[in-house]
């Protein structure tokens, strides 16, 4: 097993947040809003933590779980015209009535009054929060949300970086300010919560973007099937 300096600092600040804050306040499905910060086609290009099928993936993955649970969208960008490229075209085309929040300039998104201004509208105070890279655009309007009274939860496998070492430090940063860190696959299954929600919405949800789950599926149904035949 692998094992690093790193690695057990972040366990040590997951520790630390446990014994000095609530730390397991789940997601709940009517008080969250999804927050999509800087997927932007030229950024995409400085994400070197993850593999690019997977990364696009795993975003993907997570915009199909905010559509699926039908809560609050929000999409931003900054300085369009430049380097950093416009938003992804398939996050564009997954919520084409969301707003959308083109940001002049600002580094950080928090300090855009537009986007604010759209965060309270939706009037929801649990934030889910990914983007490209993390040690900035997702850091830096996550602590501002954090201490702006929002519970903030980071999509850590939807939101990229430079490297494996920037993401960690990070990942540091963000949990010493009280905010929580989950994959895209945790994030649909606390808002879900219970299988007997939708079994077959859920699971096609997962299956299309994890193929091993799709084989699960695969076997569910070919179960299914066989019960049918035996009960003719």
């Amino acid at each position: 097993m692998r094992f690093s300096i790193t690695t057990a600092l972040v366990g040590a600040a997951a520790l630390i947040s446990t014994v000095s804050a609530d730390f397991y306040n789940r997601l709940n499905v009517n008080d969250t809003a999804f927050l999509f910060i800087d997927h932007q086609t030229g950024l995409l290009n400085l994400v070197d933590d993850y593999k690019p099928d997977a990364f696009l993936n795993n975003v993907m993955g997570l915009a199909e779980t905010a559509k699926y649970f039908n809560v609050p969208t929000i999409l931003t960008t900054s300085r369009e015209d430049g380097p950093n490229g416009g938003l992804l075209p398939s996050l564009k085309k997954l919520f084409p009535d969301a707003p959308y929040v083109a940001r002049p300039g600002q580094i950080n998104a928090w300090d855009d009054p537009e986007f604010v201004k759209a965060v309270k509208k939706t009037g929801k105070k649990q934030l889910v929060i990914s983007g490209i890279v993390t040690d900035v655009c997702v850091a830096f309007v996550s602590l501002s949300a954090k201490k702006a009274g929002y519970e903030v939860f980071v999509v850590t496998d939807a939101s990229g970086t430079f490297n494996e070492a920037v993401r960690d430090a990070s990942w540091l940063r963000m949990q010493a300010g009280g905010i929580q860190l989950m994959n895209w696959f945790a994030v649909a299954c606390e808002l879900g919560r219970d299988w007997r929600r939708d079994i077959t919405g859920m699971a096609a949800l997962f299956a299309n973007r994890l193929p091993a789950y799709s084989h699960v599926m695969d076997s569910y149904n070919a179960a299914q099937a066989a019960a049918l035949e035996a009960a003719k």
